[in-house]
């Protein structure tokens, strides 16, 4: 606009400057002409004749008329100019008082955020919030009881499928397949949490996050009454499917019961109360570690009730469920019910001013209609999209493939291979529960003053340290090596009168049993250490990393990928770990 004006205005100074010099240059000329041809009338020149004269200056008062008319319409155009310079200057004027206002409307804008953003920020953790948070996190819980329960009575359930065996086909069965039968109890547990985790979109949106979460319950019970009854029924191929089928529910808890809560809770509580998911896992694997102990139901008749007790989560969350309100936001959002959302935020906060979190929702609403969601089709083949989502799959990669399931579900076998008695085997175990809930909770606040990143990258170099001690002390295979070092302390007693030197050779082998005894010890300690730096970062932060990595329109179908391979990863370890420890012995 300033540089049309600035174009248009020298324009008029050139007119301005050149129409009035050329007509005056041009009267000028024409008044000489015509004073020259009176000057020669006047002499009486008898050869110009006086008709030729007026002829002439006729023509030059033509063509000062033209002149005249010409300057006439240069004079009507520099007009038009002046009245369309005028109108854009009353335009700029008028956008120049429209950006003010805008500036004004914005500053307005602004403090008002702030101010609901402040009162947002002042909102505490009411008793109704906490409990339909605790109502809520019986699902992870759920989750974490079912990941440990499997691991304290792995001989018993090995047994158990022995004998089953026997009574059917009258044959030992041997243990390459018992193991084989073990493993595919453990990780069919990870195939149906695959399946589950992976629809858990689809089902908060049909039936709502409360309502997933009752309905999931079913199958929790149904579940937990199939390994239940295992035993009864004298089949271990219900334990199989009974392990399915509560996996399908973990693997939608693990996709609801973080939806759920993150929805309901406030703004400046969201992310603390976002821990709480891992700190249920966390105190749910401890607790199936303490039942499985021998003391309580660690036995050959109590395991199928250990495995059963898994009812108890699902039958709590059915009862006390229901009085919960369902999500606000899926209530808003989803369902366009706002009297509805009004209500339970009511509920949640104690309080009938809600209008902060409904312009909270409201916002949210708006950034989901500005940025379509695309499917996983789409993120895959998405070029811009790729990178952020080879990261995501890496990180939960990395936590699956570490091991860290393989210590959940095998330890107490490991632990007994290490040279420890079963009983002290099962302690060491209920240890590693209780590691898991202390570095969970020393990981909140390390999480934001450390970064997501650095204790993420801690957190793997320590367990990579310590797995490579957890090897040592396997390798030398404790048992075998007290069976050897006692044959040759033996041999060496019954040879002792030989004198000097088989006293000193039974000092040595006494200094080496010595060293072997410690190696138990630190098998133990290597694998608690081991659980401490994967508390620490790798177990709760590549969920976190996935979702922050991804804008609001593809983070659904990352998740679910997400969601997908961490699943597949579980499996991958849950039932190879035994076979890969059975070619190491071999190899031995």
């Amino acid at each position: 606009m300033p540089s049309s004006a600035s174009k248009r205005r020298s324009n008029l100074y050139s007119l301005f400057s050149s129409a009035p010099v050329s007509l005056q240059k041009q009267v000028s000329v024409m008044s000489m002409n015509l004073s020259a041809k009176l000057d020669e009338l006047q002499r009486g020149d008898r050869h110009l004749e006086t008709t030729v004269a007026l002829c002439e200056i006729r023509t030059q008062l033509q063509e000062l008329t033209k002149s005249v008319e010409s300057c006439q319409s240069e004079v009507s155009e520099v007009k038009r100019d002046m009245v369309a310079i005028k109108h854009e200057l009353d335009t700029v004027q008028q956008v120049k008082e429209e950006i003010e206002e805008l500036r004004e409307y914005v500053d307005r804008l602004e403090e008002h955020t702030h101010r609901r953003k402040l009162r947002l920020l002042e909102q505490g953790l009411t008793f109704f919030l906490s409990y339909a948070i605790l109502a809520a996190v019986l699902g992870m819980l759920q989750f974490g009881y079912n990941t440990g329960v499997i691991n304290a009575p792995q001989s018993n359930i090995e047994n158990f499928m022995k004998d089953v065996y026997k009574n059917r086909y009258g044959e030992d069965l041997n243990d390459d397949y018992v193991e084989t039968l073990y493993s595919i109890a453990v990780s069919i547990f990870a195939i149906g949490g695959m399946l589950g985790g992976f629809g858990g979109g689809m089902v908060a949106n049909k039936f709502g996050r409360k309502g997933g979460l009752l309905l999931n319950n079913v199958l929790g019970i149904s579940g937990a009454c199939l390994m239940w009854c295992t035993k009864i029924a004298n089949s271990y191929e219900m334990l199989f499917f009974g392990r399915f089928i509560i996996g399908v529910n973990c693997g939608l808890n693990t996709s609801l019961v973080p939806m759920y809560i993150s929805e309901i809770s406030p703004l400046n509580l969201r992310g603390g109360l976002g821990t709480v998911n891992q700190l249920a896992v966390t105190v749910g694997l401890l607790l199936s570690q303490v039942l499985g102990i021998e003391q309580i139901l660690g036995t050959n008749d109590g395991w199928p009730l250990l495995l059963g007790l898994a009812v108890c989560p699902a039958l709590l969350q059915l009862v006390l469920l229901p009085i919960c309100p369902e999500s606000p936001r899926y209530l808003l959002i989803t369902k366009q019910w706002e009297e509805e959302a009004r209500k339970a935020l009511r509920r949640l906060r104690a309080s009938n001013s809600v209008e902060e979190d409904i312009e909270e929702m409201r916002a949210e609403e708006r950034a989901q209609q500005a940025e379509a969601s695309i499917s996983m089709v789409e993120l895959i083949c998405s070029p811009t999209l790729r990178a952020p989502l080879i990261i995501g799959i890496v990180m939960q990669l990395s936590q699956q493939l570490s091991g860290i399931n393989a210590v959940f579900y095998y330890s107490t076998n490991l632990f007994e291979s290490s040279g420890l008695t079963p009983e002290s085997a099962k302690f060491a175990t209920i240890g590693i529960g209780c590691i898991m809930v202390i570095m969970t909770l020393i990981s909140i606040p390390l999480m934001d003053r450390m970064g997501r990143r650095t204790l993420h990258l801690y957190g793997l170099g320590g367990m990579f340290i310590f797995s490579i001690f957890i090897t040592i002390s396997f390798l030398i295979k404790v048992g075998k090596a007290h069976e050897r070092v006692g044959r040759v302390n033996r041999c060496l007693n019954a040879a002792s009168a030989v004198g000097d030197r088989v006293d000193k050779a039974k000092e040595f082998f006494g200094y080496v049993q010595e060293m072997i005894d410690w190696m138990s010890y630190l098998s133990v300690v290597s694998t608690l250490c081991f659980v401490k730096f994967f508390a620490m970062g790798p177990g709760s932060i590549p969920w976190m990393i996935t979702a922050e990595l991804f804008s609001q329109g593809p983070r659904p179908a990352a998740m679910s990928i997400a969601v997908l391979v961490n699943w597949i990863a579980n499996f991958v370890v849950g039932i190879g770990f035994p076979h890969m420890k059975v070619s190491t012995i071999m190899l031995q």
